[in-house]
């Protein structure tokens, strides 16, 4: 299963349940985001998915797309919007993460996100795209070891959209990923983070 650490990567977060809404409004697609204490980037759309979510290339319009690292679903449910024809699966260990995704989805309509925790996934799927703002700070040698778990899923002509802080290692992360055999490309940089895209050899 992915790591366990403290704070929101945690299976159960310890600290007081405590919602806002924040309201994400894209170039094209909008939604309204429940987001909670406990989960990631409470009471607002961080930099780091903002980024990834206006720079991303256009995701595949069907197939099998993953959000790894749901937290409270705003990846996914840009994902599912925007390919509306494509089972969009919400991945994380957080359970409060997994049932603000759900709730997100259903209270904007949307009904073709599959929420899951990671052993919950059926393990025949391929993804056509991993899209994903990963959990930099539960360390190196985890992080890799979640990365090795999900990239061998990608279909032969999947790609992987990572969104990294530079100081955090974005290009070190970009050196390894392409050492594992995922020849990865930077496709965009604004306010210390680095948008990557990582294919299939």
């Amino acid at each position: 299963m992915l790591p366990r650490v403290s704070h929101y990567w945690s299976d159960q977060p310890e600290v007081e349940s405590s919602t806002e809404t924040v309201d994400v409004a894209l170039p094209d697609v909008a939604f309204t985001l429940l987001t909670d204490r406990g989960v990631f980037s409470h009471g607002r759309l961080d930099t780091g998915t903002s980024l990834l979510l206006r720079e991303a290339p256009v995701p595949p319009s069907s197939g099998h797309l993953l959000d790894l690292g749901c937290g409270a679903g705003p990846i996914a449910l840009a994902l599912a919007k925007r390919s509306p024809g494509a089972s969009v699966w919400a991945v994380d260990t957080n359970a409060r993460a997994r049932a603000l995704t759900a709730q997100n989805a259903e209270r904007n309509g949307i009904d073709n996100v599959r929420v899951a925790a990671p052993d919950e996934l059926p393990t025949d799927i391929g993804f056509d795209t991993i899209w994903s703002n990963p959990p930099i700070r539960i360390g190196k040698s985890a992080l890799h070891e979640l990365l090795l778990r999900w990239l061998p899923r990608l279909t032969p002509d999947g790609n992987a959209i990572l969104v990294v802080q530079k100081h955090l290692g974005a290009d070190s992360l970009q050196r390894w990923l392409e050492r594992q055999g995922y020849p990865t490309e930077r496709i965009a940089s604004k306010a210390g983070f680095r948008l990557l895209r990582a294919v299939r050899t």
